[in-house]
């Protein structure tokens, strides 16, 4: 059965590739195309949402579509752990009250070695103190520091639990950058840069660099694919690609539903 589909930001660089992949795909259809002068009723005539909009918008497509009980998937950034537990507590009213399974999957990086480069920092991070965060992005990107970036220190941060806060000296100072989670991270954003992300660790007489790069739009396609595929048949919120992958495999399968995490 052919699952249709509203992208939101259907404009945009991402919005236009993930149309075209649902176009190549026999399992999804997009139903409604919506740019930054349409109307939120036009989704109303799909099974699920696709937001790749921006930050200062994503949360009102979001709570639109879930107040009219329709799964989305989000690409946008800017979606804090405070955003994120305001948004569990309506999903969960609404699928309470409603006797609805809505899905919300939220996913900062559609990238399988940002993912990757991700989880290494969080085993990497407790063996050092000293944790910083230097991410790049095209001029265009308006929101700092990115998603991928504050996804990446709240997973120190929660690797860290037990040791306590990164040691990071002089803070006050504006150029310290700003910290997640206790770990500064700066934020580049550049002519020639498609997306690059360094996790940096300080030890004693050495210091350990996690790179990732994305060079062009296409290293996003399996991840999109794959959180397209999850958005089916989850229920409550997810965070992260992570949560859709068994990174203890090499093969990038989603994982079955029942096995999928909400935060």
């Amino acid at each position: 059965m052919t699952t249709t589909v509203a992208v939101v930001g259907a404009t945009g660089k991402m919005g236009t590739l993930i149309g075209q992949l649902i176009d190549e795909s026999a399992d999804f259809e997009v139903v409604a195309s919506i740019g930054s002068k349409g109307s939120l009723n036009e989704m109303l005539v799909a099974d699920c949402v696709v937001d790749v909009t921006v930050p200062a918008v994503s949360q009102d497509v979001v709570d639109f579509a879930v107040d009219h009980g329709l799964s989305v998937l989000v690409g946008t950034s800017g979606w804090t752990s405070t955003r994120i537990s305001s948004l569990e507590r309506r999903v969960a009213t609404k699928n309470t009250a409603d006797g609805t399974s809505i899905g919300v999957i939220i996913i900062p990086n559609f990238s399988l070695g940002s993912v990757l480069a991700t989880a290494f920092a969080a085993m990497a991070a407790k063996f050092f103190d000293s944790i910083e965060i230097v991410e790049a992005h095209s001029a265009s990107k308006v929101d700092s520091p990115s998603g991928t970036a504050t996804r990446t220190a709240e997973l120190i941060g929660n690797a860290r639990a037990t040791l306590g806060p990164v040691e990071a000296p002089h803070t006050d100072q504006r150029a310290r950058g700003q910290q997640v989670s206790s770990v500064p991270i700066h934020s580049l954003r550049m002519q020639g840069i498609v997306a690059k992300q360094d996790v940096i660790f300080g030890g004693t007489g050495e210091v350990l660099t996690l790179s990732h790069e994305t060079i062009e739009l296409t290293a996003y396609i399996a991840g999109i694919r794959l959180a397209l595929a999850a958005l089916r048949d989850t229920e409550g919120v997810v965070v992260g690609l992570d949560k859709l992958i068994d990174l203890g495999s090499a093969d990038p399968s989603p994982q079955s539903p029942a096995s999928i995490e909400t935060t």
